[in-house]
C-alpha cells in the first residue's frame, strides 16, 4: 500500500474531519477486522464475501465516505513486472512493451521482485503507490495483488501465466498445446518412433500444455509415451543436461528429444556430445521458445517459435485499453506459435 499522504490524495476523505488522518482502504479493512482484498471485493461487488462481512464493510465505507480512487489519478506509465529478470527472453518482452508505449506516448517502468519474498512485498507496495496507467505482470499475480490493483482502479494483464487464472483475469499467452503438437508431428514425419520429452515443472501451466500436445500427437500416431521417455526437469540448461544424460544412458535410447524450452535443449546438446552422439545424425533435438541464441549454436536448433515480442505488444495494447476504460474484445488472448526448422533434426539413422 502507499503511504498516508498518497492515499489521502486518492480518496479526498478523512477520518473524523481531521485532514491529517486519511480514510484509506487499509483503514476500512482494519476497522472491519478483514483483509484489504476482502474490502476490495465488497467495493467491486465481487463474490466470495459473507453477508455479515459485506454489511460490516459497507457500513464503514458509508460512515467514513470512502471513495475508490479515480482513473484520472493514475500516472502515465506502464509498470512491467518481472518475477525474475535473468531470463534470456526478457529483452524480447521489453522490446514489445516499449514499441507500444512509444506509440501511445507512455513511459515504461521495469520492476523485478519475487512473488512471496519480503523484499518483493516492499517493492510491490512501491508499484501500487506509483499508480501506473496499468500493470503488465510476467508470469503471475497473486490473488491478493489482483484485488489490491482492483481496489486502486489500476488495470492489469498477466503475460504468459504460469498458473490457472480465474475467468475474469485478462491475460496474453501462446498456443503452447499446438506448439507441442507441431514439435512431435515434425519428428514423427521424419520417421522417429522413440521420441522422448524433457518436460518442465508440473505446476507450470505452459509446460503442461506443451506436454499434452506432445502426448496427444504421439498417441494419435500409435506411438508409446512411457515413463522411460518422459523426464521432468527445471527449465535450465543444467537440468536439461542432467535429464538428457539419463535418457541417453539406457540401452534403448530415444532417437529424438523434445524439450519444454530452449535452455533445456542446450543442455541436451552438451549431454549428447559427452555421450559421443552427433546432432542430428544420432539424435534429433527440438526446443521451445526460439531464443535468439539458438540460431547460432552448432547445429542451429529446430524449435517452436514463441512470438514473445508480438505477445508483449498485444498485452500492452490490452492493458492500455483497459486503462482508458474501453471494454476488452476478449479477456484471454493466445498468439500462435510456429515451428522453426533448422539443422538439429533429421530422419533417424537406419
Amino acid at each position: 500500500m502507499g503511504n498516508a499522504s498518497d492515499e489521502s490524495a486518492e480518496s479526498g476523505e478523512h477520518r473524523g474531519g481531521d485532514p491529517t488522518r486519511p480514510v484509506t482502504i487499509a483503514y476500512i479493512a482494519e476497522s472491519a477486522g478483514v483483509s484489504v482484498p476482502t474490502v476490495s471485493k465488497v467495493l467491486n461487488g465481487r463474490s466470495g464475501v459473507s453477508a455479515d462481512t459485506r454489511a460490516r464493510v459497507e457500513e464503514l465505507v458509508n460512515r467514513h465516505g470512502y471513495r475508490k480512487p479515480s482513473a484520472g489519478n493514475r500516472n502515465n506509465i506502464v509498470e512491467l513486472v518481472f518475477r525474475e529478470l535473468e531470463s534470456m527472453w526478457a529483452v524480447e518482452i521489453i522490446r514489445g512493451v516499449e514499441r507500444v508505449a512509444r506509440r501511445h506516448r507512455v513511459g515504461v517502468m521495469v520492476s523485478e521482485f519475487g512473488l512471496h519474498d519480503s523484499a518483493g512485498t516492499a517493492l510491490w507496495d512501491d508499484t501500487v503507490a506509483r499508480r501506473p496507467q496499468c500493470v503488465l505482470s510476467v508470469a503471475q499475480l497473486s490473488a491478493a495483488e489482483r484485488e489490491e490493483l482492483r481496489a486502486k482502479d489500476i488495470p492489469f494483464v498477466v503475460f504468459d501465466p504460469t498458473l490457472d487464472l480465474p475467468d475474469d483475469v485478462p491475460f496474453v499467452g501462446a498456443t503452447n498445446w499446438a506448439g507441442g503438437r507441431a514439435a512431435a508431428r515434425h519428428l514423427i514425419d521424419l520417421g522417429h518412433r522413440r521420441i522422448a520429452m524433457i518436460n518442465g515443472p508440473e505446476t507450470v501451466l505452459c509446460c503442461r500444455a506443451r506436454y499434452d500436445g506432445y502426448r496427444s500427437t504421439m498417441e494419435a500416431a500409435g506411438l508409446p509415451v512411457t515413463a522411460d521417455l518422459v523426464v521432468r526437469a527445471d527449465l535450465t540448461r543444467e537440468d536439461g543436461y542432467a535429464a538428457a544424460a539419463g535418457l541417453l544412458s539406457g540401452p534403448d535410447r530415444p532417437t529424438a528429444i523434445f524439450t519444454a524450452n530452449d535452455l533445456q535443449a542446450l543442455g541436451v546438446y552438451q549431454a549428447a556430445r559427452e555421450a559421443g552422439l552427433r546432432i542430428p545424425d544420432d539424435l534429433s533435438v527440438v526446443g521451445f521458445d526460439d531464443l535468439p541464441v539458438v540460431a547460432w549454436v552448432d547445429p542451429p536448433l529446430t524449435t517452436v517459435h514463441q512470438p514473445l515480442t508480438e505477445m508483449a505488444v498485444a498485452a500492452t495494447e490490452l492493458a492500455l485499453a483497459l486503462g482508458r476504460g474501453e471494454p476488452a474484445p476478449q479477456i484471454g488472448l493466445e498468439i500462435a506459435t510456429t515451428l522453426t526448422v533448422r539443422s538439429s533434426t533429421a530422419p533417424p539413422r537406419r
